[in-house]
C-alpha cells in the first residue's frame, strides 16, 4: 500500500498549469489555437442582397429575350418629351370679297446676311449677325373687280369679243417657313449679357423683312408679269371661244 505523501503528491504526467491563466473567467477549453485562421462568412443580409440581384438579372434577361421574339408586347418611354399645346381658338378678324384672277406665281430663295455692330468696337464685344434663308412665293394676279365702263366690246355679228383689263398686278412676297431657316447667329460678348437679362422680338421679325422684300423687288424682274399677261389671254380666249365667240381680242391699260 502506497504512503500518505504518494498519493498527495501531483501527478507528474501533465504539465503544469499557471494560475492566472487557470483562474481567468473568459478562459475556454475550446478556444481556437492563437495560430488559427478564421474564415470569415458572408452575413444573412449580403445574401438576400445577391439573391435579390441574381433574380432580377434573370426576370429582365427573360422579359428583353420574350421581347425580342414578339411574345410581349413594347413599352413605351415613361420619359419620353410631351408636347402640350394651349393655343386659343382662332379669332376672324375680317373678311371681304376678292375678284383677282391670280394668273401665275414664282418661288424664289434668298440668303439675308443682316449684321448690326457699332464702329470703333470689336465685333466679340457688340455684334448681331444673323445668316437665313428665306424661301417665299409671289403672285401676279389680274384685278377684274377694277374693270372699266366699256371694258368689254361684244359684237354678235361677226361673232367677236375686245376685253381691255387692267394691267397685271405684282403681290407681296409670301414667306414659307417650313422652307425657310436660320444658318447661324453671331452675338458678341456684350449682346450675349444684354440677352440674358431682356430680348429684342424685333430682330427676327428685321429678318424676315428683309427677305420679303429682297423677294418681291427680284420677282419684278423675273418675267412674272409677262406669264400673267399670256396666262390670262389663255383664260378668256377659252371662255369666250366655248360661248361661241369665233375672235377675241384682249389688251391691257398701261400700268
Amino acid at each position: 500500500m502506497a504512503s500518505s505523501n504518494e498519493i498527495d503528491d501531483p501527478t507528474r504526467e501533465y504539465p503544469e498549469v499557471d494560475e492566472q491563466v487557470a483562474t481567468r473567467p473568459d478562459a475556454a477549453v475550446d478556444d481556437p489555437a492563437p495560430d488559427a485562421e478564421v474564415k470569415p462568412g458572408l452575413g444573412g443580409f449580403a445574401r438576400v442582397v445577391i439573391f435579390t440581384g441574381v433574380v432580377f438579372a434573370l426576370i429582365v434577361g427573360m422579359c428583353l429575350g420574350l421581347r425580342a421574339i414578339n411574345v410581349l408586347p413594347s413599352f413605351d418611354n415613361p420619359f419620353s418629351d410631351k408636347t402640350t399645346d394651349r393655343s386659343q381658338p382662332v379669332l376672324l378678324q375680317s373678311m371681304r370679297d376678292l375678284s383677282r384672277y391670280v394668273a401665275a406665281d414664282g418661288t424664289f430663295q434668298v440668303i439675308v446676311d443682316l449684321q448690326e455692330n457699332k464702329e470703333n468696337i470689336p465685333d466679340f464685344l457688340v455684334n448681331k449677325r444673323t445668316l437665313f434663308v428665306g424661301s417665299g412665293t409671289v403672285e401676279e394676279y389680274v384685278d377684274f373687280g377694277s374693270l372699266s365702263e366699256g371694258a368689254l366690246k361684244v359684237n354678235n355679228a361677226d361673232k367677236s369679243v375686245e376685253v381691255e383689263l387692267p394691267a397685271p398686278q405684282q403681290g407681296q412676297a409670301a414667306l414659307d417657313m417650313e422652307r425657310s431657316y436660320v444658318v447661324s447667329e453671331e452675338r458678341g460678348l456684350l449682346n450675349r449679357i444684354g440677352d440674358a437679362f431682356s430680348k429684342d422680338p424685333n430682330q427676327q421679325q428685321r429678318v424676315y423683312q428683309l427677305a420679303q422684300q429682297r423677294i418681291t423687288e427680284a420677282a419684278k424682274g423675273s418675267g412674272l408679269d409677262q406669264r400673267a399677261r399670256d396666262n390670262t389671254e389663255k383664260m378668256l380666249s377659252g371662255l369666250l371661244t366655248s360661248l361661241g365667240y369665233t375672235s377675241v381680242k384682249v389688251t391691257y391699260a398701261s400700268p
